[in-house]
């Protein structure tokens, strides 16, 4: 039976910004049928003339920049220079692969026998299913979507259903840039019917990749999953991502990083800092420093260049972070009111009605400590914990300690804490003297841990997702040449001194 999701504007809950027909386990399946039967002539097509596509698609894109980003700041809140900058992200990767058409490259490799060459081809691994969060509603999805495309994969894309309409208007230039019909398929559907459809596309054999971004819990169900059927899945999962203060760090510059960083977006980032880790020397000017730069902070109006974040993605991520607040214990040390922005509960300063939307006061707990739920797991909202540290091997050892693996940063003035930071951390990324969040279209992108199984996103570096590859040997000798056998031999002198 076909239901319908409603996505409300998160600033202003009385906009339904679009009413959208959720299909069941039977659509998905159906899309991924579509998918395969379609996927074969995408792959026929020369790589070069795919990545003119690729780049057809970056120039729509940057046609209807202003257009897309205004639908994504009223459908999930993002302040609007940041839904910016997201459309500009998937421009920068349209603009990385269009080239990457014409560089697909193989290798061509000496064989050890006369008359034989070697070679090694990267060929497209068929169909992907792809199913992405809502924070980013268009710029994740383009991380896997212009790749798998670009290698010869049809492509089934199941967006956050409280994005959809962000995500139908990427399809729409998606389909407008060249891609046959069947080669790509956006589906909304709920996450239970996802995952059942998935599960019955790939024992149907229908499925060949997966990609998944979204939280730690449901990747390690669709590692689980694929694994089954002898897939690696593309998993970009949360994050409880460090920021570390050394003594001799620009204390500005770090409380610059640490508002954008875990405040941008309220927090709502898989790449948002959780625990800033301070040295003990500069811990309070740190603390007291941040709290002044969230209090003379703008929260409100989504729309407005000078907001610092807006409202909570949707009503069950309002809920959601309710529950982490109640993590605070006693010994904690709030700056600020915590809570929803109400009447009763204000903000100074706000930006518009608070009652109109899902607004939350940002909040800043100082004295976290490594036993508390708030240091241990993942709160995917505009809070921030702090701790002090003694020494830079206990600031490493911290910033490891949940077993996430995403994101980090390091403020500092010394080379060797920024290498020895680098070398230490589990996680996949790493910024000196930057935020935790950020990323750019040619560098690989991803996690380990708990953040994900190892893959990457981006750059080259996501090419080993979407292609496999395939060695071949051709023999022209005229005689059956066994490897290991017939090879040439030489005979040195090891004996020989001088």
């Amino acid at each position: 039976m076909t239901t319908t999701y409603r996505s409300v504007n998160p600033a202003r809950l009385d906009d339904v910004v679009a009413e959208v027909p959720l299909t069941d386990a039977a659509g998905f399946v159906a899309a991924c049928r579509t998918a395969r039967a379609a996927q074969r002539g995408w792959a026929a097509v020369p790589a070069p003339v795919r990545g003119q596509v690729i780049g057809n698609l970056g120039r729509l894109v940057r046609a209807n920049l202003e257009t897309l980003a205004q639908l994504v700041t009223r459908e999930i809140g993002k302040p609007i220079l940041e839904a910016r900058g997201e459309v500009q992200e998937i421009i920068d990767t349209c603009d990385f692969f269009l080239g990457e058409g014409r560089r697909l490259y193989g290798q061509t490799v000496p064989s050890e026998m006369p008359d034989k060459q070697l070679f090694t081809f990267r060929v497209p691994v068929g169909v992907a299913a792809i199913i992405t969060a809502g924070n980013f509603p268009v710029a994740v999805p383009s991380w896997y979507l212009v790749p798998a495309l670009l290698c010869g994969n049809a492509v089934v894309w199941k967006p956050a259903e409280y994005a959809s309409a962000s995500a139908a208007a990427l399809a729409a230039l998606v389909r407008r840039s060249g891609v046959p019909d069947g080669v790509f398929s956006l589906v909304d559907a709920d996450g239970e019917a996802t995952f059942e459809g998935l599960s019955a596309a790939l024992d149907a054999g229908l499925v060949d990749k997966v990609g998944f971004t979204g939280s730690s819990a449901v990747g390690a169900r669709i590692g689980e999953l694929t694994g089954r059927h002898l897939q690696t899945p593309c998993l970009e999962l949360g994050g409880k991502n460090p920021m570390v203060v050394t003594p001799d760090a620009d204390l500005s510059l770090a409380v610059e990083g640490a508002l954008f960083g875990g405040f941008g977006t309220a927090g709502q980032r898989c790449t948002s800092l959780g625990t800033a880790i301070v040295h003990e020397s500069v811990y309070e000017s740190f603390v007291g420093s941040l709290g002044k730069a969230l209090a003379d902070a703008v929260i409100g109006d989504p729309t407005r260049d000078d907001v610092l974040y807006g409202p909570m993605l949707a009503d069950r991520f309002a809920r959601r972070y309710e529950e982490y607040l109640t993590w605070i214990g006693d010994h904690h040390r709030v700056l600020g009111p915590i809570g929803r922005i109400t009447a009763d509960n204000p903000r100074a300063g706000f930006a518009g009605n608070p009652a109109d939307g899902l607004f939350y006061h940002p909040a800043l707990v100082a004295d976290v400590r490594p036993d508390d739920e708030l240091f241990r797991t993942e709160t995917f909202g505009p809070i921030v914990g702090v701790m002090s540290y003694r020494d830079l091997d206990e600031a490493i050892e911290l910033a490891n300690a949940p077993g996430y693996g995403l994101s980090s940063s390091i403020y500092t003035n010394d080379p060797r804490s920024a290498f020895a930071f680098r070398s230490g951390v589990s996680a996949g990324m790493v910024s000196v003297n930057n935020s935790t969040s950020g990323a750019e279209a040619h560098l690989p992108f991803g996690g380990n841990g708990k953040s994900g199984n190892g893959s990457r996103q981006s750059g080259v570096w996501v090419l080993d997702q979407f292609t496999r590859w395939q060695s071949m040997n051709w023999d022209y000798s005229g005689r059956l040449q066994k490897a290991q056998m017939d090879t040439q031999t030489i005979s040195p002198d090891l004996e020989f001194r001088l």
